[in-house]
């Protein structure tokens, strides 16, 4: 697990100095995929980092490109360096349905490459957010249509999304939050909210330029695919919130106004 963790920083840490090395008028940083062949070529020339998992390294890329993203968008600084028994971790993706199980009611495993498996606590996920907010917004995603056979042309990735999808538990999380927080959980329909663009509210399937960008062909506006989803269901949830602790919203709440928590798939 500490081998992943310095390969995770080492592999980071290569791609915060290539960057620093970047100024106006000079040719372009090199981007994910760049980094992605380079990082071929130190394995190949590296047993270190060729024991490792290209998994987990070519993660810490990814991430590096999503911080770059970030800073690009005015939204976060720019990424530093990683420090050894400071910044230590990693993230790997991907993850099967057959590498999770569960071994009790607050334990399970997951298989870690390269490492076999590792327990961790299940976290009290439905507990917590029915203890701290007010009202909670859903999609409200059809999860038996979701996890249906794919065609004979792409049951296999078919598969492998049924499978992350039934592993994630997304139903069972709705249905706990609904028994633990009663009449706090709001139920968005899914429609064009992944389409939609939250800053000018034009609908357009074109402006989900892939999985992870949103760009409106309307106004211009860039965010994160997901982040502009959860927003769109913020808002639409917006007007059916009511006020847990008494009140309501058109006089306001007795004792402070309800909080409100997203999950969107």
């Amino acid at each position: 697990m500490l081998e992943h963790c310095g390969h995770a920083r080492y592999v980071w840490n290569l791609a915060v100095e290539q960057h620093s090395y970047w100024k106006p008028g000079r040719e372009s940083a090199p981007g994910f995929a760049e980094q992605c062949r380079q990082l071929t070529e130190a394995r190949a020339e590296n047993a270190w980092l060729r024991a490792g998992s290209v998994v987990v390294q070519q993660q810490a890329l990814k991430d590096f490109a999503q911080a770059m993203a970030n800073v690009y968008r005015g939204t976060h600084r720019r990424p530093k360096w990683r420090r050894r028994g400071r910044d230590e971790g990693f993230r790997i993706v991907a993850v099967q349905g057959d590498d999770i199980r569960r071994l009790s009611r607050n334990v399970g495993e997951v298989k870690v490459p390269k490492v076999g498996w590792v327990r961790f606590r299940v976290e009290k996920t439905s507990t917590g957010l029915a203890r701290r907010f007010d009202v909670i917004a859903v999609e409200d995603l059809k999860i038996a249509g979701m996890t249906r056979a794919g065609s004979a042309r792409n049951v296999r990735q078919k598969a492998g999304l049924n499978r992350g999808i039934l592993a994630a538990g997304w139903g069972r999380l709705v249905e706990r939050l609904e028994h633990k927080a009663p009449g706090r959980v709001v139920r968005v329909s899914p429609a064009f909210t992944s389409q939609t663009c939250n800053a000018c509210t034009h609908v357009a399937r074109e402006s989900r330029e892939s999985q992870a960008l949103f760009r409106c062909v309307a106004c211009g506006h860039q965010d994160d695919a997901d982040v502009n989803t959860a927003r769109n269901i913020r808002d639409l949830a917006a007007g059916h919130a009511v006020n847990a602790r008494g009140g309501d919203r058109g006089t306001g709440p007795m004792k402070r106004e309800p909080q409100l928590v997203l999950l969107s798939a």
